[in-house]
């Protein structure tokens, strides 16, 4: 069946298909006062039963008629011969009344209670018209209050699953909001309390040269044991606000996600994984658990989906988180907060997500992601900018801690780090901003010009969008805040030194949304004639440059990004196309007139 049956479905067939049958070997019975064949008078009757039961169940709109003509024409033609046989018609008056809907109720009624009975009156003289309307009439009210009851049931059901639906979405909410409270809360505990005891730590070493004596020196020694002890102590309670999940294993999160949604929603989620597990980043745990999150909410919320098959696929060069639910859906073109929050996710991370739909058809949400390695023979060169002392040497005594990272040198400003850069080359540049004499927005931009190859990461304490989309504009890789945890600090540096570009998750929203405003004012024309693809004007300006022959690299250079975004942006544009290479995508582009003017490849 083409439609999922309830109790009142399996009521309306057994009462139709019982008075079908009695009325059939009624008919047999007398079958030698009729003037047509039995055998066309029990196919008129099996018509009568299986045409209006079929047309209700693949299209309503033929219902009425095929039962008020084929059943009410069988009626009127026993009762011309025997004229109690309008009884017959009350069941039929039921089915109609029952079925009837909205509108259909000014035409169904007075065919069903006044003109049905008037025919037979004329059919049959002996008939009695009021007995008849007022019998029929009975049982079309008795329909219509059997339709208001699964009417109500249908409505109970719906609110039941809403409810279902939205109180899963509100313990996401409330999970998300502890999460991000935890988060703050770990942040604000590393931000103060941690810095300062690293600032001790650091400030009581330095002292170590000055105190000769023994007694100092023993003094020295149980105030750094001291202060050490104390920091452990903050690392460890910053631990155990994290959130729960990120504390697991990335399958054993996913999966677990995926059992909760599946308990208190209600619905059929069955989970694989497909390889051998292996350890990811922080932030690349985070982007999956809030795809399968946002996937999950949107698959029952919007779609109305009963299954969701979910699958992680651990690929030698990529991690695949794949969500398929059997829904209704979506519209193409609709993209909401929560499916654009998973793209900048990836994104930031060198990924890519990736929804297909069709109306009825279900969808299918693809997010993939890099996989990050361990760096095991190879030894990145850091210079580490930083205007005070004390953060310079905490930077330097953690990340020498990694047995990859080798920190070349440090710089009070800008103008040092130029220099260090033309002496000892490094390889990738910790870049503080506020900082005398050159700051690291202008320092940054004077080491890309001078050597491209130098990756720069700017770390800093200000949540500053304006500073932070001036810092992208100028060249460098990736843009975090001093509050992230070694650990994370060190996966990030090994991301940015292979190629990828980084934000910090808490700045990225608002980033490309100043990033969006500001090209909308500059360029409002392209806007207009890439609506219809919604393109944003930095992809439309990439696809510009593509389409004169530049290679990313160039465009890169041109628009002070690094190679990562510029394909990020590039693959986006391709997906919004539905091309797969950048040939096809000038072509689509110049016949749907989005580019300025052919340009030669």
């Amino acid at each position: 069946m083409v439609k999922q049956w309830y109790w009142y479905d399996w009521l309306m067939f057994i009462i139709r298909l019982i008075s079908s049958i009695s009325l059939a070997f009624t008919t047999i019975g007398l079958q030698q006062y009729f003037t047509l064949p039995i055998v066309v008078l029990v196919l008129w009757q099996l018509i009568a039963f299986s045409v209006p039961w079929l047309c209700l169940q693949l299209d309503y709109k033929y219902y009425l008629f095929t039962e008020i003509v084929i059943s009410g024409g069988l009626c009127l033609y026993l009762a011309s011969f025997f004229p109690q046989a309008y009884l017959a018609f009350l069941l039929y008056a039921f089915f109609i009344a029952a079925h009837s809907a909205h509108r259909t109720y000014l035409c169904s009624g007075p065919v069903t209670i006044l003109l049905v009975p008037a025919i037979i009156k004329q059919l049959a003289e002996q008939s009695e018209y009021l007995v008849m309307a007022v019998h029929i009439g009975m049982a079309y009210i008795f329909g219509f209050s059997f339709h208001l009851l699964v009417l109500n049931h249908r409505q109970g059901e719906t609110i039941r699953e809403q409810n279902v639906v939205l109180e899963q979405y509100l313990s996401q909410i409330e999970r998300i909001t502890l999460a991000e409270e935890r988060s703050r809360l770990s942040k604000e505990l590393h931000d103060t309390v941690g810095h300062a005891y690293t600032s001790l730590i650091m400030g009581l070493e330095t002292l170590r040269p000055q105190m000769a004596t023994d007694t100092g020196t023993e003094s020295l020694d149980s105030l750094l044991n001291l202060a050490r002890q104390n920091m452990e102590e903050v690392r460890g309670y910053v631990h155990q606000i994290e959130s729960p999940h990120e504390t697991l294993p990335l399958l054993q999160s996913l999966r677990k996600l995926a059992e909760e949604f599946q308990e208190h929603a209600k619905v059929s989620v069955t989970f694989h994984s497909y390889g051998e597990e292996y350890p990811v980043m922080k932030q690349a745990k985070t982007a999956l658990y809030r795809c399968l999150q946002e996937s999950l909410t949107n698959a029952v919320r919007h779609g109305h989906s009963t299954e969701i098959k979910v699958s992680v696929q651990f690929e030698p060069q990529q991690t695949r988180l794949e969500i398929q639910d059997n829904g209704r859906g979506m519209e193409h073109g609709r993209e909401g907060f929560g499916l654009s929050a998973m793209k900048e996710r990836a994104m930031i991370l060198q990924g890519h997500v990736a929804v297909y739909t069709e109306q009825g058809e279900g969808t299918l949400v693809t997010c993939t992601l890099p996989r990050q390695t361990e760096l095991k023979d190879e030894v990145i060169r850091l210079l580490v900018v930083d205007d005070h002392p004390v953060i310079r040497e905490s930077l330097r005594t953690l990340l020498e801690e990694q047995q990859d990272f080798q920190v070349v040198g440090t710089a009070e400003d800008g103008e040092q780090a130029i220099e260090l850069c033309r002496q000892v080359r490094p390889q990738l540049v910790l870049m503080d901003v506020e900082m005398p004499n050159v700051d690291g927005i202008s320092a940054s931009r004077t080491i890309k010009e001078s050597w491209p190859h130098i990756r720069i990461l700017i770390l800093t304490t200000f949540e500053d969008t304006k500073q932070a989309l001036e810092a992208m504009r100028s060249g460098v890789d990736g843009y975090l805040l001093k509050s992230m945890q070694p650990l994370e600090l060190a996966e990030t540096i090994r991301t940015v030194h292979r190629g990828g570009t980084l934000i910090d998750q808490g700045m990225s929203h608002k980033l490309f949304a100043q990033l969006e405003a500001d090209n909308s004012r500059d360029d409002p024309s392209s806007i207009k004639a890439s609506s219809a693809y919604d393109l944003t004007p930095r992809e439309l300006e990439i696809l510009q440059f593509v389409s004169e022959g530049l290679r990313y690299k160039s465009i890169a250079s041109k628009l002070y990004l690094s190679d990562g975004t510029v394909r990020n942006y590039a693959s986006s544009v391709y997906m919004k196309l539905g091309v797969r290479n950048r040939e096809e995508a000038v072509q689509k582009a110049r016949e749907a007139g989005l580019l300025e003017k052919p340009q030669v490849m």
